[in-house]
This record gives C-alpha cells, sequence and structure tokens, in this order.
C-alpha cells in the first residue's frame, strides 16, 4: 500500500517531481564530476610521471607538493652529486614551469640525460630537440591544438619551432630544452625535479638510503609509490577544494528537496486530512512522506549517473588531454551523500504535516 501510494503522488505531479529529480541530479553530478576530475588529474599526473621510467624522484627539502607545476628551488649540480652514488645508473635534471594559457606543465629537459634515464622517445613525426627554441609535443596535444612539425607553437611570449610530434606517457605533453626554458624563467642552472633511474629497481632502496647521507632534508621518493601518494590529501588545500564543492553540492540538493516535499505537504492538505481521518498516526505520514523523498532522490541519483557520464563525455570531446575518473565508490558515496541530504530536507516537512489536525485538513481549500 505504501509503495502503491508513494507512485501515485509521484505521477500525480509530474513537474514537482521533475523539479526534485534534477536537483538531485545535479547534486549527484557535481559531486562525481568534482571529484572525478580531481582524481582523474592526479591519476593520469602519476602515470605519465611513472612512464618516464626512472625508479627516483628527488624534490626540493621539505617538499610536500607532488605535483611540482612550477620552480626551480634546486641546483642542477646536484645531478653530478647523485650520479656518483654506486647502483646510479643515470640521472637527468627537469625544470617544470605552469602554462597558464594552456593549463599544462612544461618539461625543460636535458635530450640526453633524459634519454638515458627513460629509454627516449617514440617519435611518430618529426625529430628530436636540436635547436634551443625546439619543441616537442606529445601526439594527444597535438591532435586537441592542431600542431605539426615545423610550425611555430609559442608559450611564455616566446616563439618556439615544433621538432617532432612523440607518443604520450612520458612526464609531460610539451618538452623543450632546459637552458632555454631556465633563461625564460630566470632559473639558470636551477631543476624543479631529479629522475634517478638505478641499475636495477631491486637497488632502489639502497640508492635512496645513500641519497639520504649526500641529500639530507631533500624529498626522496620511489616512483614505484607515486600512484598510492596522488591523493587529494597529499596536495596543499586540494582536499579543502573538493570538501567545499560537495557541501555546495549537498545545499543545492537539500534546498531542492526541501522545497519539494514542503511544496507537496501543502498541496496535498486534504489527502492527509483523509488518511488521519482514516485512522493514520502521525508516524504514518512522516513514514509516507520521507519514504515519498527518498523514492524521488533514487529518481534523481540514477539521472545523476547518467548526467556524469553525459558531461563527461563532452568534456573529452572538446577537451581531450582532461581526464575524469570515474569510480563506482563515487557513484555510492554521491549517492549516499544525496539520499542524506534528501532525508534531511524533508524531515521538517514531514513533521509539519504530521502535526496537522485531521478537521483542519480536510477543510482547507
Amino acid at each position: 500500500m505504501m509503495g502503491e501510494l508513494i507512485f501515485r503522488n509521484l505521477l500525480h505531479r509530474p513537474m514537482r517531481t521533475l523539479i526534485g529529480a534534477v536537483g538531485v541530479a545535479v547534486e549527484v553530478a557535481l559531486v562525481i564530476l568534482i571529484v572525478g576530475l580531481t582524481s582523474g588529474l592526479l591519476t593520469e599526473t602519476a602515470k605519465r610521471i611513472e612512464g618516464i621510467g626512472a625508479d627516483i624522484m628527488v624534490q626540493a627539502p621539505a617538499s610536500s607538493y607532488l605535483l611540482a607545476f612550477s620552480g626551480a628551488p634546486m641546483p642542477i649540480k646536484i645531478g653530478d652529486k647523485v650520479k656518483e652514488l654506486k647502483y646510479v645508473q643515470a640521472v637527468t635534471p627537469v625544470l617544470t614551469q605552469f602554462n597558464t594559457s594552456g593549463v599544462e606543465v612544461v618539461y625543460g629537459i636535458d635530450p640526453e640525460s633524459f634519454r638515458d634515464v627513460s629509454n627516449g622517445f617514440v617519435f611518430l613525426q618529426g625529430h628530436d630537440l636540436e635547436g634551443p627554441d625546439d619543441i616537442l609535443v606529445d601526439d594527444i596535444a597535438a591532435k586537441t591544438k592542431n600542431i605539426v612539425p615545423g610550425e611555430t607553437y609559442r608559450i611564455f611570449n616566446h616563439d618556439w619551432r615544433v621538432a617532432g610530434i612523440v607518443e604520450h606517457g612520458k612526464g609531460s605533453r610539451l618538452f623543450v630544452p632546459l637552458p632555454t626554458l631556465q633563461d625564460l624563467v630566470g632559473a639558470r642552472d636551477k631543476a624543479t625535479i631529479f629522475f634517478v633511474k638505478c641499475t636495477r629497481p631491486e637497488h632502489t632502496d639502497d640508492v635512496i638510503d645513500n641519497m639520504g647521507h649526500v641529500l639530507p632534508n631533500y624529498t626522496i621518493r620511489p616512483l614505484k609509490d607515486l600512484m598510492s601518494l596522488m591523493t587529494s590529501t597529499n596536495i596543499p588545500g586540494l582536499a579543502s577544494f573538493i570538501n567545499a564543492m560537495i557541501a555546495l553540492a549537498v545545499c543545492i540538493g537539500l534546498l531542492v528537496i526541501f522545497l519539494t516535499m514542503y511544496t507537496s505537504v501543502i498541496e496535498r492538505t486534504r489527502d492527509i486530512g483523509v488518511l488521519k481521518s482514516l485512522g493514520a498516526n502521525h508516524w504514518f505520514v512522516i513514514r509516507s512522506l520521507l519514504s515519498e523523498s527518498a523514492a524521488l532522490c533514487l529518481l534523481g541519483v540514477a539521472a545523476g549517473v547518467g548526467l556524469s557520464y553525459l558531461v563527461r563525455a563532452g568534456f573529452l570531446w572538446k577537451f581531450p588531454t582532461l581526464s575524469i575518473l570515474i569510480t563506482p565508490d563515487w557513484i555510492f558515496n554521491a549517492g549516499m551523500i544525496a539520499l542524506g541530504g534528501a532525508m534531511l530536507g524533508a524531515t521538517y516537512p514531514a513533521w509539519m504535516a504530521s502535526r496537522k489536525d485531521a478537521v483542519e485538513a480536510l477543510s482547507y481549500d
């Protein structure tokens, strides 16, 4: 009986049901997409850094930033010290710089040492860095920006000649000569990261121990653990941003459910009076309204999941370099968040309905 009553109430006023479901759908989609976008960024970045093929990553002392977007806090001579250590096969310095116009991180590299660490690029077109103004672009960025070898590409107020298109997956999507980028950003003889390749992967822990003595206080991480470290809690400010966006989404859903159920109670005042005159107690009224809110929420959750995939497809079509990771865990979490907000938003209208006097409700016009 309860299920039939809920179903009839939802279909009786389709516009109200649609508005409520859309509100919940927007809430669910916001949560899934915000978390998916940040998780996708971290996961994709970690995969590309691991794809370099190094065993160890060295950053500045006490560095808490796993994503080194820009900056050059380390002397490049550090690489010479590390290269002398036992079990070290190759070391390459990388200067990273964030390009705000394209929302991307550019790597300044030394082609020879980078090749020693990463086993070199897979060239789809063109050739390696040869001149001081050459730039390499990976295939995804080249497709997105319609870049071909030989043309001019401008970033950092500097004109670069596209030397080649390389296969994606080795750290960045754009690579330029290290000395040129150092001069452009005023970081002569400086680097942001050092990537270290050991003679054998099993020597990684020994090399890290030795590096700890040579480079005290520096942040030294094995790249095999990078994926597990790439979480929002390890990126300063990111967890707060995600929580703030989730709170905003919950407020939207809670407000929509509250208004929907409040309107429902007002519209169904006479119905509530009939139920009470037939012997329904206040718990039955509360339970029926909360159940209706839950059913409305489930419709919204299903629509929100579908909306998330639709929006993701649109974003990836427009911006192929983006990565939005939608996982079953966060689909479930978003659904639970929406359900909790819906129950909270429906609580007061349900309580208000249960307090109505049967005689007054029947006489309501």
